[in-house]
């Protein structure tokens, strides 16, 4: 008997003392992640606060890159910014990171800013990057080579004729392009004075949606070397909206009312166009004009709507569209080359991350997605 009132007790001490443990885990993990939500805020607001900030710092407090560019050699450049969350004034903090196709980190940089200032973008180009003017005028730009050493940009007064290669770095207003092989960043040559769409192909053909000041309707006119090739009326009822030149194909959205109905392409350069009012686009399901539209290096169209849906071209007749299936709700998905780069984000400046945030690559037409992971 006596034996058995000892094992028992000693039993009793035991569970006693797993509970006091299990109710101590319990209590750290509660803290931990209290402490952990705590700590990141404290780090977000200390970053942003920070006058010489470090990039990592801005890179784990933002969390999602803002923006992505890709050089001639698969490098990338990811800019990052961390903004106030309280407000839409005071403290922020931005970054960029060039990353070799392998993933390292070649450079990186990061500045004290406000809140108000323009994001920090960039271009890819022939060797490097270039940072795109952050406001009206030409000034604030300058380029970086794949090491990150940075370069001055001429500002050219002459307007620049244009010619395999160029790209436009920022429009409407101003309207420049860059040529990287004398970094040199001017207007181009000969564009309509009406002009409030441009892009550039890769043959350094400019193609500019002109709206006239009279009743007249929208045209789209393309141009190489400071002369016109051809221009096209935009049908009627519709206005133009977004334009996209790439690989032989030109794409316009057409807009009636607010709301995007349809597109006017050609898949010839300019030699034949027609109206796309279906071919898989949910047109009239869209919620208003579409902040996408991005021709591919092989003359495919992507159309869609920022966080929101996406129609890729099955082929470069852009007869027939599908929907792409995304790992996350993508706040932005831009082009480069045949790559899609999806950015998953918070709409506004906030201290937690959103589900599946970061940057995601798809090289095979939005079939698979690899996250983007830099070593």
């Amino acid at each position: 008997m006596t034996s058995l009132r000892k094992r028992g007790s000693r039993r009793v001490r035991l569970v006693a003392a797993a509970s006091t443990a299990l109710a101590l885990t319990a209590c750290a993990t509660s803290v931990s992640d209290e402490g952990s939500s705590g700590s990141r805020e404290a780090q977000y607001k200390r970053v942003i606060a920070d006058p010489r900030p470090s990039p990592a710092d801005v890179i784990e407090a933002a969390g999602a890159p803002s923006g992505v560019a890709r050089s001639d050699n698969g490098s990338l450049l990811l800019t990052y910014d961390a903004g106030n969350v309280e407000d839409d004034e005071g403290p922020a903090a931005s970054a960029w990171r060039i990353v070799d196709p392998g993933g390292r980190t070649v450079a990186e940089h990061a500045e004290h800013t406000d809140a108000e200032a323009a994001p920090v973008a960039f271009e890819g180009v022939r060797g490097g990057f270039v940072r795109v003017p952050p406001g009206e005028g030409a000034g604030g730009a300058y380029a970086l080579d794949l090491t990150g050493k940075r370069h001055k940009v001429v500002i050219s007064e002459t307007a620049l004729r244009t010619r395999p290669g160029d790209i436009l770095l920022a429009a409407p207003e101003p309207t420049l392009v860059y040529r990287p092989a004398t970094r040199t960043l001017a207007a181009p040559a000969g564009v309509p004075a009406d002009g409030i769409r441009f892009a550039v192909d890769e043959r350094g053909t400019v193609w500019s949606l002109d709206q006239p000041l009279t009743e007249e309707p929208h045209r789209v006119v393309r141009q190489r070397g400071g002369r016109t090739l051809g221009r096209i009326a935009v049908p009627k009822p519709y206005t133009g909206g977004v334009l996209a030149a790439r690989g032989g194909t030109a794409g316009l959205s057409l807009i009636q009312g607010e709301r995007v109905r349809g597109l006017l392409l050609t898949t010839d350069g300019g030699g034949h166009w027609r109206t796309v009012l279906g071919d898989g686009i949910p047109f009239t399901a869209l919620k208003g004009a579409p902040d996408v539209l991005e021709a591919l290096a092989d003359g495919r169209l992507l159309v869609g709507e920022e966080g929101g849906r996406y129609w890729l071209a099955g082929d470069r007749t852009n007869s027939a569209f599908h929907e792409l299936t995304t790992p996350a709700r993508f706040t932005s998905l831009t082009v480069v080359g045949t790559t899609l780069y999806g950015i998953a984000d918070a709409t506004t400046a906030t201290y937690d991350l959103v589900k599946g945030e970061g940057l995601w690559i798809s090289s095979d037409g939005g079939r698979q997605w690899r996250r983007h992971r830099q070593r």
